[in-house]
């Protein structure tokens, strides 16, 4: 499939810089509020043609590049032993944290074929509605730190204390705590692309939590495994994104993947220069720009593509994912703002 999301992935030149957005598909759309008045978020992840029907609303409302298969990181958890809710104005609630060797002993390490095949039935559905359209669907996993802080802390933590300290009061029992994430995150990335996904990305939403010395010896070689694995059976690219890393985005690039993700904390430019010209770089608006007028969004979303000045490689994204308030006209303003701009410099 050649599509400019793709190419970009590979730095080749496109026509205009190709957009998606994490968290495109989601509670700012009212076509997703009205499906969740009937059906809670589990239910909507683990009903395949209701997975399908919400990945797709992005796409039918937007001129967007890529899809987004919709999913949530922690069903890996569940698969793996856990027992996982999410309750109204709290989040996600792991009932059965893992604090001790004995509970990181018991976690299962099941194929993702047995465990998560909603997903990957899911994916098989949206490549078929997006056939025609010629548009590339994006497979995603939870980075093993990530998912090992929501393990141990229980759910959303604003220090991490508990899992800063089981990493380093208890380097073993991490090491093999990491390992088992790292392994069933492989093989659901690798199962994604064998159902069709056409590129995957890694998040690692607490990463920037850490000290650079912590995560290049505690984290980095788990990401860098499970992205190593992936590409050695795998063709297709891999974005690598970890939020608020903008003071050690050498150590993401050095985890590996062909686009590094990279939040509004740095600028673009500066970013790159870091990363290096030779990955491809996605970013990087605050969602929060989307609430400004659209003047003020305008100017923003001007400045980075101004920064990034046409260089083959930009996919241009939020810094995160979009806010349940955000005003839809603003997004879909952005998305073909981003495409009429930005095709003066591919005709320059």
């Amino acid at each position: 499939m050649t599509n400019r999301f793709l190419q970009a992935c590979y730095r080749q030149p496109t026509d205009t810089t190709p957009i998606w957005l994490m968290r495109q598909a989601g509670r700012y759309m009212p076509e997703y509020r009205q499906l969740r008045e009937r059906y809670g978020i589990l239910e909507i992840i683990k009903t395949p043609e209701l997975a399908c029907e919400v990945t797709m609303q992005p796409i039918n409302a937007f001129d967007l590049d890529a899809a987004i298969i919709f999913a949530d990181i922690l069903p890996v958890l569940e698969a793996m032993g856990l027992k996982l809710s999410f309750v109204k104005g709290e989040g996600p609630i792991i009932h059965n944290p893992v604090r001790t060797a004995e509970d990181v002993q018991q976690l299962r390490t099941p194929s993702a074929q047995e465990s998560l095949s909603f997903t990957l039935e899911a994916i098989r559905l949206v490549k078929s509605e997006l056939e025609s359209r010629h548009l590339p669907l994006i497979g995603f996993s939870g980075a093993p730190f990530t998912l090992a802080a929501y393990a141990v802390e229980s759910g959303s933590s604003k220090n991490h204390r508990l899992v800063k300290t089981f990493m380093m009061n208890e380097p073993q029992t991490w090491q093999t705590l990491m390992l088992k994430i790292a392994t069933v995150v492989a093989d659901y990335l690798l199962a994604q692309a064998e159902a069709g996904a056409d590129a995957l990305q890694l998040f690692d939403s607490w990463a920037g939590q850490l000290s650079p010395a912590d995560y290049e010896r505690w984290v980095m070689p788990y990401s860098q495994w499970v992205i190593n694995t992936v590409k050695a059976k795998t063709k297709i690219p891999v974005i690598h994104f970890g939020v608020n890393t903008s003071g050690m985005l050498h150590l993401i690039r050095q985890g590996g993947g062909d686009v590094i993700g990279v939040d509004w904390r740095i600028p673009i430019h500066k970013g790159w220069e870091i990363i290096g010209y030779d990955k491809a770089i996605q970013g990087n608006l605050d969602p929060v720009a989307l609430f400004a007028s659209w003047e003020v969004l305008q100017v923003q979303a001007k400045a980075i593509l101004d920064a990034v000045q046409g260089r083959a490689g930009h996919i241009f994204n939020l810094g995160h994912g979009i806010l349940p308030e955000t005003p839809v006209d603003n997004v879909k303003r952005l998305v073909d703002f981003v495409h009429e701009y930005s095709a003066k410099y591919a005709h320059s």
